[in-house]
């Protein structure tokens, strides 16, 4: 689509973005935080402590589904790109996907007959699942490069969509420990999971559909410009030109290894809670709320800090402050320096930590995803044609197959540090559990690292776009005043 298209088709956004907007738009990252929570947080512990299965292989089998569903996002995003219906290019994807994604999600939850599924089953299921949701969010978040090219403005979508997508995500943990499976075996009992996976097939559903219904009026328009044909060839061609421009590289790169450490970090949770800081229904109960608050602190400091150093910057210090706090407490309990686990001192203490380790972990999220909004200017400056759809799915290219992989190596270092199937929290060896420690620590390091470097190194910087944006304005006014001479010179008084 050429910018004169675009920006005629944003003429019906109101600028600056209203509030209600922000809000509406944001809602529809519940559904994402809601398969993310599930996926990151309960499936692992689900299949293997709950239906017994091999911890390695379940991870197996979502590694394959996320990389799977990394190559299908390609092709979800050039369709959506292509779309072309009187409610837009986005709409009619965000009403057709999420009663289908909600119907997968419960048998996710509850394999048909109760029974542990095998491999090839789980696989399938998981990769529908993940395909369905793609449907949803790819879409959904092209949306933001063409409601503002605000550089600010972008920074604040994003803050909404990561509190709203952690909001549904958190949500579900706390119905999970309170309501679906309370007790003294909380989620190491099956009893529970059905109704965990109905609830977040509706809250799915309804925040997709409904952030659809609230932006309907603004975007349900044909495009100025009609899209040229869907192909194969065409979907990966625009996947290989995102990799060649440069800034997405430099994301590619530090985002793949930020999301390995967020994949890591959210599968291996639940199992350091248990069996390592021994929490008990009342502490599962708060760690939930500690994370909101991190959320909260994220939306309060985010833009201050995009304001004073910039996305790079502030990407390449949270990544580095995030594992710096965040491993602190283990590295103590290793060394003997941590109250005894499940103790008051020690909840509280680990609360503190994790509370600024998460804050600076969603910045470092929200930096780098904000930035692929710049690189589709600089897509669009070389090649005069915009294409947030290829951009957002290479972003979920690099962010599925990096998670999935995170999430891979949990399911190793469970398997490594030889943690039983039936093991019941207090009763775990500490040489099994201090090697668990470690394996993460070690990968979690390095991972954020190689994330601080190379976002750090991200080139564009504020100035950088708001040259662009006003290069290309410029170059917009140019053509216009030029079609006027034309027309001007063919009319004889």
């Amino acid at each position: 689509m050429t910018e004169v298209a675009t920006t005629k088709a944003a003429a019906k956004v109101p600028s600056p973005l209203p509030l209600k907007l922000k809000l509406i738009h944001g809602f529809g990252a519940v559904a994402f935080g809601v398969k993310d929570g599930g996926f990151s947080f309960f499936l692992l512990i689900f299949y293997n402590q709950v239906l017994g299965m091999d911890a390695a292989l379940v991870s197996l089998a979502l590694l394959i589904a996320l990389l799977a569903d990394a190559f299908i996002d390609p092709i979800l995003g050039n369709l959506s790109d292509r779309t072309y219906t009187r409610w837009g290019r986005r709409l009619p994807w965000l009403y057709a996907a999420p009663i289908p994604l909600g119907i997968v999600w419960v048998l996710l939850w509850h394999p048909p007959g109760g029974d542990t599924p095998s491999f090839g089953e789980l696989l399938a299921v998981a990769i529908t699942v993940r395909i369905l949701l793609s449907a949803c969010e790819v879409p959904s978040v092209s949306l933001v490069p063409e409601l503002t090219q605000d550089y600010d403005e972008r920074t604040t979508l994003f803050r909404f969509r990561f509190l709203f997508g952690w909001t549904g995500g958190l949500l579900m943990m706390v119905m999970a420990y309170a309501v679906f499976m309370p007790g003294s075996e909380g989620i190491l009992q099956a009893d529970g999971y059905l109704s965990y996976g109905i609830f977040g097939a509706a809250l799915m559903a309804l925040s997709v559909m409904g952030s659809a219904a609230g932006q309907h009026h603004l975007i349900a328009h044909y495009p100025e410009v009609k899209p040229p044909p869907f192909s194969i060839k065409t979907a990966f061609s625009e996947i290989r030109e995102a990799f060649s421009e440069k800034a997405f590289l430099f994301f590619a790169a530090g985002g793949l290894a930020a999301y390995v450490s967020q994949g890591m970090t959210f599968s291996i949770s639940n199992y350091l809670n248990l069996f390592v800081w021994r929490f008990e229904q009342t502490e599962l109960l708060i760690y939930p709320a500690v994370l909101f608050l991190s959320v909260v602190l994220m939306f309060l400091i985010v833009g201050p800090m995009h304001r004073r150093w910039g996305k790079p910057k502030s990407a390449a210090i949270s990544s580095i402050g995030s594992f710096t706090i965040g491993l602190t407490p283990y590295f103590l309990l290793v060394a003997g320096f941590w109250p005894e686990p499940g103790s008051t001192a020690s909840t509280a203490l680990l609360y503190l930590f994790l509370t600024f380790a998460n804050t600076l972990g969603v910045v470092l999220m929200i930096s780098a995803t904000s930035m692929v909004a710049e690189i589709v200017e600089a897509f669009q400056e070389r090649t005069d044609r915009r294409a947030e759809g290829a951009f957002y799915s290479g972003n979920w290219l690099v962010q599925k197959c990096a998670t999935g992989f995170g999430i891979f190596i949990t399911g190793q270092i469970i398997a490594a540090s030889e943690l039983p199937t039936d093991s019941q929290p207090g009763s775990v060896a500490f040489p099994i559990l201090s090697e668990m420690i470690l394996l993460y620590a070690g990968a979690t390091i390095l991972m954020g690292l190689i994330a601080a470097y190379w976002l750090g190194n991200f080139p564009i910087s504020r100035a950088d776009h708001e040259s662009r944006i006003a290069r290309m304005s410029a170059k917009r006014a140019l053509d216009t005043a030029a079609r006027g001479d034309v027309d001007g010179g063919t009319i004889v008084p």
